[in-house]
């Protein structure tokens, strides 16, 4: 694994433990010489992780829409910075840069993109590994919500289990290590 995509909120959040997880994760990435992916902004927990990769030595590459390049306040300090026309070729650079993908907690943008990513999984789009790192409980809910669509019938066990979940950054690389995409189709009985 090269390159890990990290999703997470434009804002720091209430709580200083999703800014620490945050450096952890980035500590845990450098560490394991992988690369941060990422959208390209300097605020919120995005800024936190990409300055802590780049404290420690490590690449990150950030990837924004030109409409959100100053909103955002795109970081000038990154190995590479990619300004693109539209979200939709945010997420999709994004992806094809990345090796796997993390969401840390955020809001609306951070859980779409991680349910986009594992959709794309789902229809073997790409088999790539999916994760939550689950700081104080932050996606218990959304979890609840998965195992509640697999019980009525929406999302097949297998599928399920593509969403990895951690609550270290070490737990959740290491689950990444092992991934292996399930071989049943999103139409299998």
């Amino acid at each position: 694994m090269n390159r890990i995509c990290v999703y997470c909120g434009s804002s720091p959040g209430a709580d200083d433990t999703y800014a620490d997880a945050a450096r952890e994760l980035a500590e845990a990435l450098v560490s394991q010489n992988i690369d941060l992916v990422y959208g390209g902004a300097t605020n919120g927990l995005m800024g936190v992780i990409a300055d802590t990769v780049l404290q420690l030595g490590g690449k990150v590459s950030g990837v924004i829409p030109r409409a959100l390049q100053e909103k955002e306040i795109a970081h000038a300090g990154l190995s590479e910075l990619h300004v693109v026309d539209s979200m939709h070729e945010r997420k999709s650079l994004m992806a094809i840069l990345a090796d796997g993908f993390i969401a840390l907690p955020g809001g609306f943008g951070t859980l779409e993109e991680i349910i986009e990513v594992l959709t794309w999984g789902q229809l073997q789009f790409h088999a790539k590994p999916c994760g939550l790192l689950n700081i104080g409980g932050y996606f218990d809910h959304l979890l609840a919500f998965l195992d509640r669509a697999e019980q009525s019938g929406f999302v097949r066990p297998w599928h399920r289990k593509m969403l990895l979940v951690a609550n270290t950054p070490a737990a959740l690389l290491n689950q990444f290590e092992r991934y292996q995409p399930p071989a049943a189709e999103k139409w299998a009985q």
